[in-house]
């Protein structure tokens, strides 16, 4: 750890004095040392949430066949209903730095678990589509905050371990999805059957992820102290001119990019194996290896992006691998099915590189809030049109030369605007106070 630690040096915040000595600098802001209960159920916290942030809409995707004949849902609103989780992502997490701010991020996460939890009973059992999709925006919207603060937690209580942690949460969130995926089919029919069920049960490991958060909701003074955040004439804390950022921009287009790659692959990769040839058993479980690439690599990934001066040597690491896996997928897709599923599984990881690069393109724990929710909400409102364009250029080509030529294409301007992230600065240097 030392390496990541003297990676990272100049943007850590204080740590308690029970993991490095207390600032006594003149005018430094200091706090009790934070207690190792307090540390050890942030990082229980971090598992949890991280393992709820993707079951909502995977669960929902192992069962959208019956859902859809269960509402009566027309094909439009089920199309309609696959691009609502980055609409919402986009829509909501703008919101986060502003609420975190005045109640704290642990409570923020602890309510959006809870909104998670509410969602996800409430929407089997809303007796219509209408109430099945204003639940799955509840839910959505607890997760569109988690998914920005959890960053910013990472940034706040583990300054010197910044990738590791990033790690861990990352490698948690692909096992959430990958595991929501893979057993919501034989939980239900474990539970009699009724697709009602199969949905509802995953609000018990919501619902579990709700507990830690609680006993720091109040205790937000036990925190690690900030670096001190430069203030307004008034008195209030000057927020960052985020959008005069180039990193910002860069970050978020990346992001962007990464997030419009995974979505297609979720959604279409399957397919084109099956027209392919290749059984729909086995198109599932080169679906499922490639979801479970994100397992291993999420924990390994992150470690290995704070200890380089750069991250665009990852950047295109995997931009190559997702090249090389859609140029299978163009010339071979059942002769290679299997490797082709890796590789694309590899590329896939570029969203924990790119939550790492959040975490260290600002020094602070509110430089990393604005940077993540401007970075998110932006990359997935990019992200919107492509599941969908990939379907029209099916729908009006008959094959999958078109859309998979798409996919490749999307791949290099993501590999360009990932070196310019991965540059070392901050976007406080870059953006300016207003």
């Amino acid at each position: 750890m030392a390496s990541e630690e003297t990676r990272i040096a100049d943007t850590r915040t204080e740590m308690p004095s029970t993991e490095r000595g207390a600032s006594t600098a003149p005018g430094t802001r200091t706090t009790p040392p934070t207690r190792a209960w307090a540390t050890r159920l942030v990082v229980v916290g971090i598992v949890l949430t991280a393992l709820n942030l993707r079951p909502a809409i995977t669960s929902l995707g192992a069962l959208l066949e019956e859902v859809r004949d269960g509402l009566g849902m027309s094909g439009s609103v089920a199309g309609l209903l696959t691009s609502v989780p980055p609409l919402c992502f986009a829509v909501f997490g703008v919101t986060a730095p502003r609420l975190a701010r005045r109640f704290g991020p642990a409570a923020v996460v602890c309510a959006g678990m809870a909104a998670i939890t509410a969602g996800l009973l409430i929407r089997p059992y809303a007796g219509g589509t209408a109430g099945f999709l204003v639940a799955s925006a509840l839910a959505l919207m607890g997760i569109a905050v988690s998914n920005v603060l959890m960053p910013v937690i990472v940034k706040r209580w583990f300054p010197d371990r910044v990738g590791s942690m990033t790690g861990l949460y990352s490698m948690a969130l692909a096992l959430g999805t990958s595991l929501a995926a893979a057993v919501t089919v034989p939980l239900t029919g474990a539970l009699g059957g009724a697709w009602q069920s199969g949905l509802a049960v995953w609000a018990a490991l919501a619902a579990a992820a709700v507990l830690p958060w609680l006993p720091l909701v109040r205790g937000r003074d036990t925190a690690p102290a900030q670096e001190p955040a430069r203030t307004a004439p008034d008195g209030r804390t000057a927020p960052l001119r985020i959008t005069r950022s180039r990193t910002a921009w860069a970050l978020a287009v990346f992001f962007g990019l990464q997030a419009t790659a995974a979505y297609i692959t979720m959604g279409w990769m399957a397919q084109i194996f099956r027209d392919a040839g290749v059984p729909a058993g086995t198109a599932g479980l080169l679906l499922a290896v490639t979801m479970v690439m994100g397992v291993p690599l999420a924990f390994v990934i992150p470690r290995l992006a704070t200890r380089l001066p750069h991250q665009g040597p990852i950047v295109l690491a995997l931009g190559v691998c997702g090249l090389a896996g859609y140029a299978g997928l163009y010339l071979a897709p059942a002769a290679g099915a299997w490797a082709w599923a890796v590789l694309l599984g590899v590329a896939n990881c570029a969203f924990p590189l790119a939550l790492t690069m959040v975490g260290m393109r600002a020094r602070t724990g509110a430089g990393v809030a604005q940077l993540s929710a401007f970075a998110q909400s932006t990359g997935y409102l990019i992200s919107i049109p492509g599941p969908l364009l990939v379907g029209v250029l099916y729908q009006h080509s008959g094959g999958w030369g078109l859309p998979i030529a798409l996919m490749a294409g999307l791949m290099l301007p993501q590999m360009a605007v990932g070196v310019l992230a991965g540059r070392h600065r901050t976007v406080e240097d870059e953006a300016g106070r207003a």
